[in-house]
């Protein structure tokens, strides 16, 4: 690689198209013809205003060097880093202080250099910037700071995006703290304050500044592939955290005073009860993400000690047309299920703790279900994701409208296939039984372990074990697991220890090659990016049936399913090791250890 020529003999300027091209054909990436087609239209003014990594970056070559990999923006920023001898930044906005970041330099004295601070700290200032060679702005920020600058190369276009959005947003939350008549600073001493304020309801919900802050948000969210939102108020600031890959991270900080109006604009796009801060709510909104998708997001209010505490859950919109395939489950456990589903009436159960991708199980197979000869109820608390092909009905507790009365009023609705959004109590249950034995398909969830321990739950709930035999068709006990980054993961060794450790008390071959998690900015250093999940099948066959009885014992049962087919958690988790999908820590971190009764 040859190399850049001093950065003190090339300040005060902007790098050139023909630099660039020129540095490229110099490291072999680059034929000569190409670039000359670049020359011809940089000297007729064609790419005038646009950065040179730009618009080589657009242009969808190859390059040259094998495994001849695409030329994109970043990877020729990441390279021009190497050829001045700048280090690289990957910009995560998910690791910025905003508010700090913004309050360096104003937005059209960032925007003319296309410079953007990225690290505020006690002596020095880290700077981003896709011009190495262009200085003065350095100057003076320092002079204006008292601080040392530290220069990074990033993006030309990740710059350009977080300057307008970052300071957007700053401006906005500046706009509402003003607007609120209160200290810059909006801390909040103690509860008392805290409620007068929210009395006061100085802000306007509607107010501009707070609509901005809104919809930056969502689309945020969207953007970062959040699951979850959380918007907590504490005593000094709000918190707003996304939920990414199962994995919680804090994303901005809001001044007290501006969280709570931000608060009561989505209760208000969610048709909640905004006067009511005392007692939890729940509501709802639709909206669109970037990419013109629709979008449901399901709200979720609290009263704590310092204000009404926010969730909001997005669902995937394309939830409903996932396969099964896609979900993680394999081809001969995808036939199973649908072997499973396919039959006229019975119970069939998915079972895991809160957030294992039970809903999206469920959701996935009902819309197989729900065709025009069929008649699908469901009643859910709450309505999760809402979908025209489905009848559903919402539990409503104020009016006596449980899930043992919802499926009672179902069962008047000529339904062929009933979806219980949980088995809780024993009227439920009894419910969903009576439900299968009048000649309905019953899906419905519960909080178990695993798949046998689905029986002893039923049980306990006052089932009997002759009911049961007659009913149930299966269970799915699922847990999610992270996926390896695709980006970063690399091929390690792995002791026979460690492997006996995962599949103990069974037996399974070790793979001939594992990966680890390494991380990188794709996956925001975790090593992670994206989920799958692990099924354990139980299929109640005669041999199973055989053992629920007034005297049942879990552990028999659940020997009987390994020994004809069922694998466990564990083992589904080795196997997705084996195949390179996650690791080891990983599926230990999901999946609790067997107990010694295997």
């Amino acid at each position: 690689m040859s190399s850049a020529r001093p950065l003190h003999k090339n300040a005060d300027r902007k790098l050139s198209l023909q630099e660039i091209l020129a540095w490229l054909e110099a490291d072999g990436m680059l034929t000569g013809e190409r670039a000359n087609l670049l020359r011809g239209l940089a000297e007729r003014g064609t790419y005038e205003g646009q950065h040179p990594l730009t618009v080589i970056g657009k242009r969808g070559w190859l390059d040259e060097r094998p495994p001849n990999p695409p030329f994109t923006v970043e990877s020729l920023t990441l390279w021009l880093a190497g050829k001045v001898n700048l280090p690289y930044l990957r910009i995560d906005p998910l690791k910025l202080d905003m508010r700090r970041i913004t309050g360096v330099i104003s937005l059209p004295y960032a925007s003319r250099f296309n410079v953007l601070p990225v690290e505020v700290a006690a002596e020095e200032i880290t700077v981003a910037t896709a011009e190495p060679y262009d200085r003065e702005w350095e100057r003076e920020i320092s002079q204006i700071q008292h601080k040392k600058i530290r220069r990074v190369l990033a993006n030309p276009e990740d710059i350009s995006r977080y300057l307008v959005e970052f300071y957007s947003i700053s401006r906005s939350v500046i706009g509402a703290e003003r607007q609120n008549d209160v200290a810059p600073t909006g801390v909040l001493q103690n509860f008392e304050q805290l409620v007068e304020l929210s009395r006061a309801g100085k802000l306007d919900v509607n107010d501009q500044h707070v609509v901005s802050i809104v919809d930056w948000l969502l689309q945020y969210a969207f953007d970062q592939r959040a699951s979850d939102i959380h918007i907590e108020p504490r005593r000094e600031a709000g918190l707003i955290r996304f939920r990414i890959d199962g994995v919680l991270h804090q994303v901005y900080q809001l001044p007290s005073a501006v969280l709570m109006p931000v608060t009561s604009r989505i209760k208000i796009l969610g048709r909640m009860d905004i006067s009511e801060k005392r007692r939890p709510q729940d509501g709802r909104i639709k909206t669109r993400n970037p990419n013109g998708q629709e979008v449901e997001l399901r709200l979720s209010s609290m009263p704590t000690a310092f204000g009404e505490k926010l969730v909001m859950r997005i669902f995937d919109p394309v939830v409903l047309q996932r396969n099964f395939r896609a979900l993680g489950i394999s081809e001969p456990d995808e036939k199973f299920w649908q072997a499973m589903i396919e039959n006229p009436h019975g119970i069939i159960l998915v079972t895991g703790p809160t957030g294992s991708g039970k809903t999206t199980t469920l959701y996935s197979t009902l819309k197989q279900l729900a065709k025009p000869d069929v008649n699908v109820c469901t009643v859910e608390d709450p309505i999760e994701l809402v979908d025209p092909a489905l009848n559903q009905m919402q539990v409503q507790h104020n009016i006596d409208l449980t899930f043992a009365n919802g499926v009672r009023t179902l069962l008047r609705q000529d339904p062929d296939i009933i979806m219980i959004g949980e088995i809780r109590d024993a009227e439920t249950a009894e419910m969903a039984v009576q439900a299968s034995l009048t000649g309905h398909l019953v899906l419905s969830t519960l909080h178990t372990n695993d798949a046998p321990s689905s029986v002893s739950r039923l049980l306990d709930l006052g089932v009997p074990p002759y009911l049961l035999q007659s009913t149930l068709l299966g269970v799915i006990a699922q847990r999610l697991v992270r996926t390896l980054c695709a980006h970063c993961k690399k091929e390690a060794e792995l002791s026979e220890e460690e492997w006996n450790n995962l599949v103990a008390p069974w037996k399974a071959q070790k793979p001939k090659r594992v990966y680890h998690a390494i991380g990188c900015l794709e996956c925001r250093n975790t090593g992670y990016r994206g989920r799958v999940g692990l099924y354990e099948m139980l299929s109640f066959t005669a041999g199973i049936k055989k053992l629920i009885t007034t005297e049942f014992n879990v552990d028999a049962l659940r020997q009987e399913a390994i020994r004809t087919g069922m694998k466990p958690l564990r083992l589904r988790g080795a196997q997705k090791v084996a195949e390179g999908v996650t690791t080891v820590e990983e599926v230990l971190r999901v999946v609790p250890p067997p107990t010694n009764q295997y």
